[in-house]
C-alpha cells in the first residue's frame, strides 16, 4: 500500500526562504519512495513524502514525519495529512 504524507507550514512574514531551507534540510529516519518540497504565496512550505507499507492498515502505519519548526519561525502549528493511494 502506498501512503502519502503532507506537511504544510506557514512562515512568519518574510521568513519563507528560511522555512524552505529548514524543511529541505530535515533528514528523516529512513528514506521515502519519493519526496517533494513546494513553496506557495504567503510564505507557505509544503513537503510531500510517499511511502510503501506492508501494514494491513497503511493509514495507521508508523512513518517518519518532519518535526515542527521552531515556534518563532511559523505563524501556526504545522498542518499534517495522510492519504492512501487509490489508483
Amino acid at each position: 500500500m502506498r501512503i502519502t504524507l503532507m506537511w504544510e507550514a506557514r512562515a512568519v512574514p518574510g521568513r519563507g526562504a528560511e522555512l524552505l531551507t529548514w524543511a529541505r534540510s530535515q533528514v528523516l529516519a529512513r528514506e521515502p519512495v519519493r519526496r517533494e518540497t513546494f513553496r506557495a504565496p504567503q510564505d507557505r512550505v509544503l513537503v510531500m513524502t510517499w511511502w510503501d507499507t506492508a501494514d494491513a492498515d497503511g493509514m495507521a502505519a508508523e512513518l517518519p514525519e518532519l518535526p515542527e519548526p521552531d515556534a518563532e519561525l511559523i505563524t501556526r502549528p504545522v498542518h499534517r495529512w495522510r492519504f492512501e493511494s487509490v489508483g
